[in-house]
Parts: C-alpha cells; structure tokens; sequence
C-alpha cells in the first residue's frame, strides 16, 4: 500500500510543483511549497495510519474538489471522461446512439433523440428509460453507465427500455453523430432570416456564416440571430462570428488577468460579410458566456438591437492545463470586457456573504459605460436587452421544477396522452396549466425556501430548549402561509412555465427542428424582432 500511496502522491505533487514555480507564482514560492509539504506529510499519514482501509484515489478527488470549491464554479478538475465530455462540447462530434441521455443509478433516460440519427431510427423516444445496455444492468453498473452507448462506428448494441409502465429491446447501430452549432436557420419572411447558434464549438463561426450567406441569397435583408439558452464555448468563435457584421481591425473583447501573457485584445481579422444588414440578437438568462461577447459586442458597437430578459453574467475566461494521467484542470485566468469597457460578470465568487455564497453585484454598484453612439451600458448584471421581456420572477422555484425533471415527465405524459395533427397551432391553456399544477402536487413537488429551513431550524432550537410549546401555533401559521406564497409564485410564473412545457411538448413531436418552425409563428420574442426589423425608423431609434 505504501507503494502505492507514493505513486499516487509523489508524481502529482511533482507536476504541481513544477506549475506552481512559473513566473506568476515566484513571490509566492516559498509558501506554496510550505502548503504542497504540509498536505503531502498529511496525506501519507491519513493512508497509512487512519483505523480504516482509505482510498487514495478518493480521498485526493475530494481534496481538490473542496479547494477548487472556494473558487469560482468554473475552475473544475476533469478526470479523463470529463477531458472527453469537453472534447466533444468543443468539437461536436462523436460515436454513438445519437441521442442526448441523462444518467440516474438505475437508469439512463433518453432527453432528446436526434432526428435520423440510430436512437430515433431504432424507435426510442423521449422519456424513454434504458434499464440495461446488453447483459449490463445500469443499476448494478458502478462507472459512468452514459459511456456503454459509446462505441465504434457501425457496432450494434442491445437496449431494454422501459416506456409507459412497458419493457422493450432494440438493437441499435451506432454511428458518427455531429451536434450542429447552428441546428437551424430559414426565413421568417421574404425580408428576414433566422439563426439559431446554440453553442460556440469549433464549427461555431463557420456553420454561422454558411447560414448568413445562405439566407442573404435567399433574399434575407435582415437578420435574427437566436442566442437564447447558448450557454457559450469559445471565445475565438464569439470574435469572428461578431467579425461577420463589423469591420476588420475592430476591438471585440478585451482579457485582463493578474498574469501578463493573459491580457490581451482581440480584434476582428477578415472583412466581414455584411455591415449594414440590420440586426436583432435574441438572448435570455440561459445565455452565457461567449453569447455575451456577442450580444455586448454588437450592443456596444451599435451593430445590434438586443431582444429578449437579461442574460446569465459570466464574464470570466477560462482555459484548460494539461495535468497527469490524461486528466487536466480548467482555470479561471481572466475577466474580459467588452468594447466599451464593462465587464457583465453577475456573481462576486471573492468576496461573498457570511455564510460563504457568492453575491450579486447590487444595482446600485453598477458602472455606466457607453456605446460608440453614446447610448447608456451597465456592467455588473449581464448583458440588458434593449428591448426587454419578463423572465422567471422566481428562480429558485422555477428551477426546482425543472431539475425535478416534473416539466420534461410531464411533457412525456401529455404525448401519450394527445394525438396532435397540427403542432404549429399548439396553446396551451389555463386548464393545461391547471392540470400540470396537479402534476406537480401528485407527483410530491416540494422546495424548501431559505426562510422555511431558518425557520425550521430557529423551531428546531425552541424544541432543544423546551420553548416550542409557546410558538408551535405561530410556527404552524408561517408555514402554511409561506407554502400559500409558493403556491402564488408558481401562478405568478405561469407564463414562463408555459414556455417551457410547450417547449418540451413540441419537441416530442416534430424534434428540436421543427421547435424552431414553432417559434418563427408563435414565439412572441421573434414576432417583436421581425416587427423591429421591418420598421426601419424603429430600428434605428434603439440605436440612437
């Protein structure tokens, strides 16, 4: 064991050594090794000397997850499959079923299959729940069970499924499956077209440009660019896809970091492909990242009117280092600011409350900045829409149902349950509303507010100190009328979770494609874009 102890530790700590004496980290040299030595002698003597067998291997993931913990979120160590994960999000190309799948103990659930990929060919569809993957029981399967889909092009594989309370098989033959930046782009009308970037992989810039060339000669003399729900990628793709509407030599972003070779400008490098075209970007609070590049960078230049609710607020950078034993870890380097100098980052990750949570930047603390016009910018909150809709006006809640994943079953059940012909005429009503509220109650929903766990907590106390007797009533009264507030948020959201149910309903039918066909007739954020572009004047006053 001791053996193994030493090449689990020595090598490890060798590399970050060598990392950590860059010029960077000089000053600092000396208690860096003091620390590196200190948790070295700690970590040889937890595994040689704790009352129980320890794994090595476990107890360093936790160590470096709890460090990287008091940093931002985004400063991540990637073991292998991870390296692999971002390899694919990067390239959008891979092997297998063709289908997006979330994972359970006991289960893989299909998400999303993709349209003429293996997955929808062989018949599976969303909601369906793969219990076993050849003679392999997920629940019993120890490792990431997502990778036993993955495999060499052509090779079949077995699955049972479950669908509806039913067991089935099917074989299917995997394949080379590429997730498209740009899934979607067609015209609105015969004056304006329609881009969907749904991510910034490599192919980011070049599908974008393919779709913008395509629809110029289609007759397009207007462009909707739908950056909604792009959780962003690369940041060299952000620059050139602004560089297809603003000149060359243009100042994009620029990066500042406490280390030297990390400040850096970035300007645009080609001639562009259209820099008069009237533009509207379409973003929401689910667009982060490099679609912020974008969205600011055109809103700062005055190249683009902005559409849609706030977005997400991460403007920090990061960038992979290539650690041992294929694993890497994903830093934070810098922050970076767009034309005009602010910097959208939302959440403060150095200096948080007292209980450790990082903080919103306050309204009141943003800084004004202006666009090469002169019109008005904040830093501090994402990128704020010119023209602007409602979003959530309750996250935490609205969140909670989803990651509950009630909306996605939901939808599944709705499908099953309704034989719909004409899916672009879709509405949902109140009394759909209604009946997914009741979901939502037989289906067990429950979320805890930070005021209800404080006040079970100060009840929790009173008990511990014979004092509930005395407050159990009141106790009671507030408990009830905070699940009756709960229950007043989820009416107040109701538009919103409409979006997402009808969102999740479409896509059963017609796939993520003809989601998009859906949007150009009935989403009300590409009907006031198609109605900003076709008014000139209007247009030109929100530049102004």
């Amino acid at each position: 064991m001791k053996h193994l102890i030493k090449k689990k530790v020595i090598i490890p700590i060798l590399v970050l050594t060598v990392f950590f004496t860059s010029t960077a980290f000089k000053n600092d040299f000396f208690e860096i090794a003091k620390q590196i030595e200190i948790f070295t002698t700690l970590f040889k003597e937890i595994n040689m000397n704790y009352v129980d067998e320890t794994n090595p291997g476990d107890l360093m993931d936790t160590a470096i997850k709890s460090m990287l913990a008091d940093l931002d979120p985004y400063t991540n160590f990637m073991n292998e499959q991870d390296v692999e994960a971002a390899r694919i999000n990067n390239t959008g190309d891979y092997t297998g079923i063709g289908a997006r799948v979330k994972t359970f103990k006991d289960k893989l659930v299909i998400v999303e299959p993709y349209k003429d990929y293996p997955a929808d060919k062989a018949g599976l569809k969303a909601g369906d729940e793969i219990i076993k993957v050849g003679n392999i029981l997920i629940e019993t399967y120890k490792e990431d069970a997502g990778n036993l889909l993955k495999g060499a092009s052509d090779t079949p594989v077995e699955v049972t499924y479950k669908r509806q309370g039913k067991t089935h098989t099917a074989t299917i033959k995997r394949a080379e499956v590429e997730i498209k930046a740009v899934p979607h782009f067609s015209m609105v009308n015969d004056k304006t077209g329609y881009i969907v970037l749904s991510r910034f992989n490599s192919k980011a810039h070049a599908e974008t440009n393919y779709a913008l060339r395509d629809l110029k000669a289609q007759g397009a003399e207007r462009i909707i660019l739908d950056l909604r729900g792009n959780p962003g990628g690369l940041l060299n793709e952000a620059i050139k896809i602004v560089n297809l509407f603003v000149p060359k030599g243009q100042l994009v972003v620029t990066t500042k970091s406490k280390v030297e070779k990390y400040n850096k400008t970035y300007y645009t490098k080609s001639e562009p492909i259209d820099t008069e075209i009237p533009v509207v970007v379409l973003i929401d609070g689910k667009s982060a990242s490099a679609s912020e590049i974008v969205s600011g960078s055109l809103q700062d230049l005055d190249r683009a009117v902005i559409v849609g609710s706030r977005s997400f607020g991460k403007g920090l950078v990061q960038r992979p280092k290539q650690l041992t034993y294929g694993t890497q870890i994903k830093i934070t380097i810098s922050r970076y600011y767009t034309p005009s100098g602010r910097c959208i980052q939302s959440l403060d990750y150095w200096n948080r409350n007292e209980k450790g949570e990082a903080v919103r930047v306050k309204q009141e603390n943003y800084n004004e900045f202006k666009t090469k016009n002169g019109r008005k910018v904040f830093d501090g909150g994402g990128v704020f829409p010119d023209v602007s809709f409602n979003a959530s006006k309750n996250s935490a809640i609205t969140n909670a149902i989803v990651s509950s994943d009630l909306i996605f079953n939901y939808a599944t059940d709705y499908y099953y349950k309704h034989n719909l012909n004409d899916v672009e005429s879709l509405k949902l009503t109140n009394a759909d509303f209604s009946n997914f509220k009741s979901y939502l109650k037989t289906n067990n929903f429950s979320f805890k507010t930070d005021t209800e766990k404080a006040l079970y907590k100060a009840f929790e106390t009173a008990t511990n100190e014979e004092l509930n007797d005395n407050i159990e009533k009141d106790f009671n009264t507030l408990i009830a009328n905070l699940e009756t507030s709960k229950t007043s948020v989820i009416d107040e959201n109701k538009d919103y979770l409409l979006e997402l149910l009808t969102e999740d309903i479409v896509k059963r039918y017609v796939y993520r494609e003809g989601l998009y066909e859906y949007y150009k007739i009935n989403d009300p954020k590409i009907k006031k874009a198609t109605e900003i572009l076709g008014n000139p004047s209007v247009y030109g006053n929100y530049l102004k």
